[in-house]
């Protein structure tokens, strides 16, 4: 059994699948296709949703200890566990679904195949929702006569966010046990009308019928009852939902209370008799009744008897003898307050000892002849007339305290009175009265609450413009407060009482009691606010205190106050802003227009003043600032006019940077060095805070003495490199590095130095330190200069040293000649580089081609403009292309020779030479005519010469063009 020539598969329920918090629930999982026994395993593991990718295992049929510790003691309780539904197919239990349960759950079944072929797991998706159902009917007693008609309605809600249906449906409970449970009927999830067994006949006659009321009522009719129908009835409602494997689910189940339905027999020979010692009752009296059962051979029938008042069952006692008390009365029963027996089989009794009120209403009994004592079958029932029973309040139980919640009070505040009353069971009137203090004249009336709540004022509380619109209220049956909203003075204080009258038939009873008040003037306010703080400057990062001192006739304690900070930033421009308002109730408002002040600003209150501490100081709290303080009555808290303001003086505070304690050296240097050598400036710093950061930027100081410094590349404090606009090209930018040796040496390393490099250098370094929320530059200090110096080689090339003078219109092509005269050694390489400029003056480079023969432009513009011709190896003429207004000016060529010490060394320069200066001289367009012989001339002219003889040749040029 269970082989198989195909593949394994592992089907599981599928999903995703709803289920409601706290239900029992079921997953099936199957395999089919394996080899091996009929019985197969299971293992069920679940990847929980904030874990997608974990697996947590549950429960297995194999392994007790598959579980994972969060499982453990739910399968050792045998609240989760795997019924083996047959050797091949299981269901996977969760008696009580918790929301920690909703995940992606695997069934596995261990392989106990030849080969592995086929699927050994599969998986699916449950959620965990909440259960929204609920039934509910109105508690109470039916009693009706053989043939009348029941009505019943069940309230029936739910607010599942899925699609769900809904059943409902009605039941009949025989007894007290529920196997004796039968259907009436049941609205089924389909909508769909079905009768139970017993009810089907009277469903299709039209007795029995059930019909949707509104969104939420289903009401049961039963017509022409009968004595079967006699029991308990309830209503069950059931939340379904449709599962992907289109199967329907109920998801929840609810069932109202029980209700009592008593069927009267119309019967003729069972007559019941109510009787009653006394009806009129007075609070604490003894109420007797008794219930007489007129039958024929009563005395060996079997009674059962009801209990009711107002038509609510009270208790019952069966045929035996069984006394059963409703669940509010139970209590009483215990504490013995109340007792149900039977004097005869035909005769009843219920005493209720010490009655109250609540035990006032209409007294029935109902008696009903069963068969045999323990069956459920009524042969026949009968209601007695009813008895109203009377129980009459007693007014000397009636008590009051009077007492006020404000017995201290400011002028101008309200005054809250409260008259509480115990054991009044009729409706009272209450009385407020005012003795002022030193006046033992009569009592002055304030305010009346009749019976029926009528108010009227006294004839000095008529104006409610002096102390506002009084209010008496009556907040509960037995409490009474007067609500004074603005007292006036002292004559205010004094004396209040509360006189409280209960009236029944006739009759009243009064208790009276007071409670004194006083009340304080705020006449002549004396109130001063004065602002201070220990220091004026503050560092950054460093917390101040702002002390606000409140001097008056009185303590902060004694009146409401509230306070108000204000705050100018340091501009001049700038008027006060509102930092942050604390009212009389504590509540603190802060402003959005200075919201960084909330999360570092501390409040303080003590007797005599208010404080504001600020933490962490920064550039932002600097300015000044002021106090505001404001006594309020409470009456007129937070909105109306304050009873005194006052605003204090003005206060500055400063904010500071740390001061920096950098040090530079100061000290000249020279450093010399061959060419090609690496070379090295050194920048120390000589003394600074230890927790500061260094940001280091190196310059070299040009020819010209009224030339600014040239930057070369500045190292900021967290080690970005930014070059300067002259060294920005990738050969200057490998060659020109900034390097920290120490904590306090940077050095600019110069690699291959060369001839261009000579000049003066030097350093700047800026302090920099991490304050409350940024960094802050606290100072810089520059370097002495260091003169790099080149060592000239003996050896000497040779250039043409030829000066030459050169005009040429906008837009022509010019030449520049650079001529090598000696032949250098097979090993050499040159490096040559024109320049725009004098060498003593302003130069600047403008081409350079390397020992490699690599070309490299000054500025990318240039590229489109220069070209280097190099017909023979020695001649490094530079060709100008479209002359422009800007390229007049004089050129010379620097050539270098350079030579590899050895294979794998460094190389060295061992000769250097310059071009003699060529000037240049643009023409404009316009002036395109002129005499061949002049711009010839002018091309073979050299030195001073040439230029005096340019200008004559000019001179003639412009001779020619005015004749």
């Amino acid at each position: 059994a269970g082989l198989s020539n195909g593949q394994r598969v592992v089907t599981v329920q599928k999903g995703p699948l709803y289920r409601v918090r706290g239900s029992h629930i079921t997953l099936w999982c199957k395999v089919s296709g394996y080899q091996g026994p009929a019985e197969q395993n299971f293992q069920w593991s679940i990847y929980l949703p904030s874990a997608p990718e974990r697996e947590v295992q549950i429960v297995s049929t194999i392994d007790p200890s598959f579980p994972y510790a969060i499982y453990t003691q739910r399968v050792r309780s045998q609240e989760i566990y795997v019924e083996r539904v047959q050797g091949d197919s299981v269901l996977l239990h969760i008696t009580t679904l918790k929301d920690e349960d909703a995940g992606e759950y695997e069934c596995h079944t261990p392989s106990t195949d030849e080969r592995y072929f086929g699927s050994y797991s599969a998986k699916t998706n449950l959620s965990v929702v909440a259960d929204t159902l609920s039934a509910s009917m109105v508690p109470q007693i039916l009693t009706h006569p053989e043939g009348d008609m029941v009505e019943l309605a069940c309230e029936v809600s739910k607010s599942t966010a899925q699609h769900t249906h809904l059943s409902v449906g009605w039941y009949h409970l025989l007894g007290s046990e529920d196997h004796h449970t039968e259907e009436i009927l049941t609205l089924s999830r389909d909508f769909v009308l079905r009768p139970g067994p017993s009810y089907t006949q009277r469903f299709l006659a039209g007795d029995v019928r059930l019909n949707k009321i509104g969104n939420t009522i289903y009401k049961l009719s039963i017509g022409g009852v009968e004595l079967s129908d006699q029991g308990q009835l309830y209503c069950e409602a059931a939340e379904w939902i449709e599962d992907p494997d289109k199967t329907w689910k109920d998801i929840s189940r609810k069932q109202t209370e029980r209700m009592s339905l008593t069927v009267i027999s119309q019967g003729r020979d069972l007559s019941v008799v109510i009787t009653a010692a006394e009806s009129s009752l007075s609070e604490g009296d003894s109420l007797q009744l008794s219930c007489m059962v007129e039958a024929q051979k009563g005395s060996s029938r079997q009674f059962q008897v009801l209990w009711l008042l107002n038509s609510m069952e009270v208790a019952r006692v069966d045929p035996r003898g069984v006394l059963i008390w409703k669940e509010e009365y139970e209590e009483r029963a215990k504490l013995g307050q109340l007792r149900a027996f039977k004097q005869s089989n035909t005769v009843s009794v219920l005493i209720i000892y010490e009655v109250g009120l609540k035990d006032n209403g209409m007294y029935h009994c109902s008696v009903s002849e069963m068969k045999t004592p323990g069956d459920f079958n009524i042969v026949q029932s009968n209601l007695s007339s009813g008895i109203q029973v009377n129980v009459k309040p007693v007014g000397y139980r009636m008590h009051l305290s009077v007492s006020t919640s404000t017995p201290h009070v400011m002028a101008g505040d309200a005054l809250i009175l409260l008259c509480h009353v115990q054991g009044a069971t009729s409706p009272v009137s209450v009385q407020w009265w005012h003795l002022p203090p030193q006046h033992p004249g009569p009592q002055v009336l304030v305010a009346t609450m009749e019976r029926d709540g009528t108010l009227s004022l006294g004839s000095t509380y008529h104006n409610n413009r002096t102390r506002g619109s009084l209010r008496l209220e009556k907040a509960s049956s037995g409490a009474f407060t007067l609500v004074i909203p603005n007292v006036l003075d002292e004559g205010d204080g004094g004396r209040y009482g509360c006189k409280v009258t209960e009236w029944f038939k006739g009759q009243s009873w009064t208790k009276e009691g007071e409670t004194t008040v006083t009340v304080s003037s705020m006449a002549g306010l004396n109130l001063h606010a004065t602002l201070r703080s220990r220091i004026a400057t503050v560092r950054y990062g460093q917390s101040f205190e702002l002390d606000c001192q409140v001097s008056a006739s009185y303590t902060l304690e004694e009146v409401p106050v509230s306070v108000m900070w204000l705050f100018q930033p340091s501009l001049p421009t700038d008027h006060y802003h509102e930092l942050v308002r604390v009212l009389p109730n504590g509540t603190t408002a802060w402003s959005t227009a200075q919201a960084h002040f909330q999360g570092k600003a501390q409040l303080m209150k003590t007797a005599t003043s208010f404080r504001l501490c600020l933490h962490s100081a920064m550039d932002a709290d600097q300015g000044t600032y002021q106090c505001v303080v404001e006594v309020w009555r409470r009456n007129a808290q937070p909105l109306g006019q304050s009873a005194a303001t006052v605003r204090s003086n003005s206060v500055g505070i400063k904010v500071v940077l740390p001061e920096s304690k950098l040090q530079v050296s100061t000290k000249e240097s020279s450093v010399e060095i061959a060419g090609g050598a690496d070379a090295a400036i050194e920048c120390r710093i000589v003394f600074a805070q230890n927790n500061s950061q260094f940001a280091v930027t190196w310059y070299l100081l040009p020819h010209l003495a009224d030339a600014p410094p040239l930057q070369i590349l500045r190292a900021s404090y967290s080690s970005i490199l930014e070059y300067g606009a002259e060294f920005s090209s990738p050969d200057k930018k490998s060659r020109f590095l900034s390097q920290r040796m120490s904590s306090n040496v940077f050095w600019l390393k110069i690699l291959s130095a060369n001839p261009g490099d000579q000049g003066r250098y030097y350093c700047v370094v800026e302090e920099w330190l991490w304050l409350v929320d940024s960094w802050y530059k606290l100072g810089e200090g520059a370097s002495g200069r260091t003169t790099l110096e080149f060592k000239l080689p003996e050896h000497e090339l040779h250039l043409e040293k030829t000066n030459y003078s050169i005009s040429a219109r906008e837009g022509e092509d010019v030449t520049l000649h650079c001529l090598l005269q000696d032949s250098c050694p097979p090993t050499a390489r040159i490096l040559a580089i024109w320049f725009q400029g004098k060498e003593s003056s302003d130069t600047k480079p403008l081409v350079t081609v390397h020992r490699d023969g690599a070309i490299e432009y000054s500025w990318e513009s240039l590229s489109r403009r220069l070209h280097l011709r190099r017909p023979t190896a020695g001649d490094f003429s530079l060709t100008l292309h479209s002359v422009e207004e800007g390229d007049a000016g004089v050129y010379y060529c620097q050539v270098q020779e350079w030579q590899q010490q050895s294979e794998g060394k460094n190389w060295v320069m061992q000769a250097l030479a310059h071009s003699g200066y060529t000037q240049l001289t643009t023409i404009p367009p316009g002036n395109a005519t002129r005499c061949s012989w002049c711009t010839g001339f002018s091309l073979a002219i050299l030195g001073c010469w040439g230029r005096i003889m340019t200008a004559l040749c000019w001179w003639c040029w412009l001779q020619w063009q005015e004749r």
